[in-house]
């Protein structure tokens, strides 16, 4: 039992210690929330756009701008879930404590959990302040949206990108010069093969493939379908299952991953502060 309460205490620390770093660099965090609400109004606006700019009468903007806040606010949540994980060497090089973190006496398995707790409860909390702007400035009716399964798919698909997000932080690890800037490989891939912003049925076959690999499909498609069309939570169930078995095989193929580079990184002296 003592073992268990020191894990979880320095589970705690983690995330504490990640609370402060927003708190103390808040400026940062107002300008990254600004500028993701700009970013997530613009991309709904185009489903207006393209009312207007057809003419035609059979076209849905409501339908399309839903269509696409879904799509924005799904992305938005995954990808914050994805930087807070990649970041993790990147935030212990600039604070300059990333000797002693990776060289103290704590499982990295504990480490993960406490950074994978705070990026899961900092997602929901900045999507849904998102949301709730976006809901304000469209007038959107969410009156038979299933909300509840909504989250539940959400809390789904973040298993899974905590597992891509191990594995993609060990990039800075092992290249601390370019590491964190070779994330974005990995997220701009995930962005174009899920169908964020048009069904993936558009995509090019090979693509199409390929989507069947991402957990954000089954995601974007799961919350469409709850917001969207109302469906029930057990109708989700063939959207929800993937996520999880995508997410039990990359959460500890990605400790394994980190495990490895880590070991690498502390034998070619690559744990020095500046990249």
């Amino acid at each position: 039992m003592t073992s268990i309460t020191h894990e979880f205490r320095a589970t705690y620390a983690f995330i504490e210690r990640n609370a402060n770093l927003v708190k103390r660099y808040w400026s940062w965090e107002l300008v990254w929330l600004v500028y993701s609400i700009a970013d997530s109004l613009a991309v709904s606006y185009i489903g207006l756009g393209m009312e207007h700019i057809s003419g035609a009468d059979h076209i849905d903007g409501r339908y399309l701008v839903l269509y696409l806040v879904i799509g924005t606010l799904v992305w938005r949540f995954l990808s914050v879930i994805f930087y807070w994980i990649t970041d993790l060497i990147s935030i212990e090089r600039w604070e300059g404590t990333i000797e002693y973190t990776l060289m103290a006496p704590i499982r990295r398995l504990t480490h993960m959990a406490g950074q994978t707790f705070f990026a899961v409860f900092y997602s929901l909390l900045f999507t849904g302040v998102i949301l709730a702007v976006v809901v304000g400035m469209f007038d959107l009716d969410l009156s038979t949206a299933n909300l509840f399964g909504a989250t539940l798919m959400l809390l789904a698909g973040s298993l899974s990108f905590v597992g891509i997000g191990i594995m993609g932080s060990t990039l800075p690890l092992l290249f601390p010069e370019r590491g964190s800037q070779m994330t974005h490989i990995i997220i701009a891939i995930l962005l174009l093969i899920s169908g964020v912003y048009y069904p993936v049925d558009v995509l090019p076959k090979l693509l199409q493939k390929l989507s069947v690999a991402s957990p954000a499909t089954y995601v974007l498609s799961g919350v469409r379908l709850a917001l969207l069309e109302g469906v029930s939570t057990g109708t989700l169930w063939p959207y929800i299952w993937p996520t999880l078995i995508i997410g039990a095989a990359a959460i500890p193929a990605g400790l394994w991953v980190f495990k490895i580079a880590e070991r690498y990184a502390k034998r070619t002296g690559k744990l020095h502060r500046n990249g």
